[in-house]
């Protein structure tokens, strides 16, 4: 039997993430997959997604930080931020130490934002419809700002070409960031005018670009029988605690009963905790007052 878990996706430039998990269903013959952590279609790289059983921890990545390599241009800046959008304004660069400068100075101020509008165009919901279609139909849409940090911004190479500036970036940032905001940002503040040009994911909480694969390679695995590269549900949950249970501990959560907290220490209320038996995960459990809740039944699934 093909197990279910998580697989990383490297995925393509021009389809949708949706697309992906299309990909893994058709692959897999499964009707159970879903991804944590949308890309755009222009964008490539690290698409965590999820089959079977592996589903019922998806939700701890919500959280997950991100880190992202792109290229912005500017010169040009578009409707969407990215290189599928409407032209909305453009600038002839000459390529001068002054406006290399500029764009430095400008990745340097944002790297210490704190908050972020998303764009009109994404999958951010208004009154239950996604921001996109509004915008789609010509309908202003306007987004609350969010909380968001960037760990790290680096310009790592510019270049100049036919009138505008190539800058190749790599951010590291919290959840929810929008790389070509940023890239957008960079253009207001300077007066370029900039749009995001490629965008890869290239981290997503403890998942690497470096152990994920292409839909080719996915599919000549799977024709070879080789099932190596689905990981197992366990491995997203590094961000929480970790607490070997004891076995009767486990034999109560295996019936759905509550746990004295007592051999859980100092742990905080309300705090996540991945409890495993003999190094499978059982349940996620949290702490309230004397006693042990589960949030999320594994062990008999």
């Amino acid at each position: 039997m093909i197990p279910d878990g998580i697989i990383l996706l490297d995925k393509k430039e021009g389809i949708t993430s949706m697309a992906s998990d299309n990909f893994i269903k058709r692959t897999l013959s499964t009707k159970k997959v879903g991804h944590s952590g949308t890309l755009d279609p222009f964008a490539t790289g690290l698409l965590p997604v999820f089959t079977g059983r592996a589903l019922k921890v998806m939700r701890y990545t919500d959280n997950y930080d991100k880190a992202y390599d792109c290229t912005a241009v500017f010169g040009v800046s578009t409707d969407t931020m990215d290189r599928d959008g409407e032209v909305t304004g453009t600038t002839v660069l000459k390529g001068s130490k002054e406006e290399f400068d500029a764009i430095r100075d400008a990745f340097d101020k944002l790297s210490k934002i704190t908050e972020q509008v998303p764009p009109s165009y994404s999958a951010k919901k208004i009154d239950g419809r996604k921001a996109y279609d509004l915008a789609r139909q010509g309908v202003e849409v306007e987004l609350p700002s969010h909380p968001v940090r960037i760990y790290s911004l680096d310009v790592n190479d510019m270049r100049f070409e036919e009138g505008k500036i190539y800058a190749d970036i790599s951010v590291s940032c919290s959840k929810g960031t929008y790389i070509r905001t940023l890239c957008d940002d960079a253009g207001k503040i300077t007066g370029f005018h900039a749009h995001a040009a490629s965008l890869r994911r290239t981290k997503a909480g403890p998942f690497d670009i470096k152990d994920a694969h292409t839909e080719e390679k996915i599919s000549k695995m799977v024709s070879a029988e080789d099932y190596s590269f689905i990981l197992p549900r366990e491995t997203c949950l590094t961000d929480l605690i970790h607490k070997e249970l004891t076995s009767d501990e486990f034999n109560e959560i295996r019936l759905g009963k509550k746990i004295s907290s007592s051999g859980f220490g100092d742990v905080g209320e309300g705090v996540r905790i991945a409890a495993f038996y003999e190094d499978r995960v059982a349940a996620v459990i949290y702490k309230d007052g004397d006693i042990m809740r589960i949030e999320r039944m594994l062990a008999v699934d």
